[in-house]
C-alpha cells in the first residue's frame, strides 16, 4: 500500500517515525509507525513531514522521496544498513544511491537519520509512495 510521506512525521527529540491521524485541541495525534500506538503531541513541539525533506547535492536540492527510492532500487527493497554502522561505510554507500550529494552540507549525522527512516518504512510501512497530483494546468489567456 502507498504511503503518503506528507502523512509521515519526525517529531524530534522521539524515536522512529509517525503517522499523522487528526487535529487535537492542543496539537496532533499521531500513531508510532513501529508500534501503532497513538499519541497527542503538542504544537510546541518540532514536527516534520518527510515530504517537506530534501537533501543537498553539488547542483541543487533533492527530495528525500527521491532518495529513498533510490535506496529501495539500490537495496531492491531490503533493510539498509544500521545507523551505528562505520560512517566511512555510510558515506561510500550515499556516495551510490545520491552521487552528487554535497560532502560538505550533507553531514553523516543527516545520512543515519534518513537510515532509520528509510529501515522504519521498510520495516512498518512501504516504499512505495503516492505520486503528487499534477500542477493544475494554466488557465488559457482570454
Amino acid at each position: 500500500m502507498a504511503i503518503d510521506l506528507k502523512k509521515v512525521l519526525s517529531i524530534s527529540g522521539q524515536p522512529g517515525l509517525f503517522n499523522y491521524i487528526a487535529p487535537a485541541r492542543n496539537g496532533f495525534i499521531v500513531e508510532a509507525m513501529a508500534t501503532k500506538q497513538r499519541s497527542s503531541v503538542p504544537t510546541t513541539s518540532k514536527l516534520t513531514t518527510l515530504a517537506d525533506v530534501s537533501i543537498y547535492t553539488d547542483e541543487e536540492e533533492a527530495p528525500l522521496k527521491k532518495v529513498l527510492e533510490s535506496m529501495r532500487d539500490a537495496l531492491e527493497g531490503k533493510e539498509a544498513m544500521s545507523s551505528k554502522s562505520n560512517p566511512e561505510d555510510i558515506k561510500k554507500f550515499f556516495a551510490e544511491v545520491l552521487p552528487g550529494y554535497d560532502r560538505d552540507r550533507f553531514y553523516v549525522s543527516h545520512m543515519k537519520k534518513v537510515l532509520d527512516w528509510y529501515n522504519c518504512l521498510v520495516k512498518y510501512g512501504s516504499l512505495e509512495f503516492i505520486e503528487e497530483e499534477e500542477e493544475k494546468k494554466e488557465e488559457p489567456a482570454e
